[in-house]
């Protein structure tokens, strides 16, 4: 199944970018079971980066305890409006996604 892009904001004031992002990723647990009783398989987010200018500004491995479509907001030095941001995910299934969005 393709992963729907992310939604992100950025913006900059006095020398900060504040970036949101709203992840679409099912996060499956691996603990539910369906309406059959059969466990459903884990499906989970395990790393995310986000880049600015070619540098990363943001690492961090995710797990099974992330919610269903993960909300996810930061601060960084530096960046100025239409910069580039650039998020990107990597599951336990080998799928990523990648996406960006202009700083305001």
């Amino acid at each position: 199944m393709a992963a729907k892009p992310m939604k992100i904001r950025a913006s900059v004031k006095d020398g900060v970018t504040e970036v949101k992002a709203l992840i679409s990723h099912e996060m499956e647990t691996g603990q539910r079971k369906d309406a059959n009783g059969a466990i459903i398989p884990a499906w989970f987010i395990t790393e995310l980066s986000a880049m600015h200018n070619g540098k990363v500004v943001l690492s961090g491995e995710f797990g099974t305890a992330v919610s269903k479509n993960p909300y996810l907001a930061f601060k960084f030095k530096g960046g100025a409006a239409g910069d580039k941001v650039t998020l990107t995910w990597k599951d336990n299934k080998g799928e990523t996604r990648t996406d960006e969005a202009a700083i305001g």
